[in-house]
């Protein structure tokens, strides 16, 4: 009788603690969605005049404001201001935020910042681009392996076994300059053999220009300027355009702007790689969000890119893509 009474407390002991322990996990479950998690974003900039960050920055706030997250925006002005964004990343450190959401300017600058967030406990969600060490909980970018590759398949019908082709490119050794102009490289096959020179303009639009400039002049039978994000490639557009050499010189790119929209209306441009970056924004919160809350997430999501051409531009998909505020239905 003493063995069985025995038995029956240890039965209800196990059963008192499997309850506690679910109530426990229901009770964090239901706290953690119904927190405002507190997030901080910085961009490589916040330009007004650069309609891929402007439209980045968008998706983010947007989910943001679905998914009742706080989200403070710090940006430098200029893109390749490695050390400002520096000076933010110590100071959102400082800050203590649930999570870190970064578009890093450089590939290794900020390592040692990003690592003594991670110490104190804060996840990191990388945008757009990435550092050398592995030290993000989660990236959301284009795969510009991809994005150069598509383009450099498409420049290369462009073109033919003798055309001399020049890469307008934006930062050195960030990752998506790197990713962008290996895939370009690639997509264009034999051709690659083309390309007599790559410059880079530190996302700069009159630095891509005057850059371009001296292309034209430096190689009067250039076939094709290459651009490897908006700076650079609607610089190259402006300066082929001002040199008069729409119908000599061919211009592609990765990214949109609606210059661009408007400079392949005019002949200037013949393809653009546009990146989903509305989307891009929108999931790199909504992802961190759901990260937090301990819900499964992928690591790493890639946001889409697409072929824009003076062939498809008017559809209604490709419109999608261009008016940076639908660009999230855009799959």
């Amino acid at each position: 009788m003493m063995k069985k009474r025995k038995q029956w407390i240890l039965l209800f002991c196990i059963a008192l603690t499997v309850c506690l322990a679910s109530g426990a996990m229901l009770y964090v479950r239901q706290k953690n969605n119904n927190k405002k998690w507190s997030l901080i974003y910085i961009p490589k900039t916040e330009d007004g005049t650069n309609d891929f960050w402007t439209s980045l920055i968008s998706g983010t706030r947007m989910a943001a404001q679905e998914c009742g997250a706080s989200l403070t925006i710090l940006a430098p002005e200029r893109e390749q201001d490695v050390e400002r964004q520096n000076e933010f990343l110590a100071e959102a450190i400082e800050e203590n935020p649930d999570a870190i959401l970064f578009s890093p300017s450089s590939f290794d600058a900020s390592d040692e910042l990003l690592q003594e967030a991670k110490e104190k406990g804060i996840k990191i969600t990388f945008i757009d681009s990435y550092t050398e060490s592995n030290i993000q909980d989660m990236t959301v970018a284009t795969d510009n392996l991809e994005a150069g590759k598509l383009l450099g398949e498409y420049a290369r019908t462009l073109l033919n076994e003798n055309s001399r082709i020049a890469i307008v490119s934006h930062v050195k050794g960030v990752s998506t300059a790197v990713e962008r102009e290996q895939g370009f490289r690639e997509g264009l096959g034999d051709y690659n053999k083309n390309v007599v020179e790559v410059v880079y303009c530190n996302s700069l639009f009159d630095k891509a220009s005057q850059l371009t400039e001296a292309l034209i002049e430096k190689y009067p039978d250039l076939e094709m300027v290459a651009g490897m994000n908006e700076y650079s490639a609607v610089g190259a557009a402006r300066a082929v355009q001002k040199c008069g050499k729409e119908g000599e010189i061919q211009v592609v790119g990765v990214d949109s702007s609606q210059e661009a929209v408007q400079l392949m209306e005019k002949g200037v441009f013949k393809g653009i790689v546009v990146q989903k970056a509305f989307k891009m924004g929108y999931l790199g919160v909504m992802e961190t969000v759901r990260m937090l809350k301990g819900k499964p997430y992928d690591e790493n999501v890639n946001s889409g890119c697409q072929l824009v051409t003076p062939e498809n531009m008017y559809s209604s998909e490709i419109e999608k893509l261009i008016f940076p505020f639908n660009v999230l239905g855009a799959d």
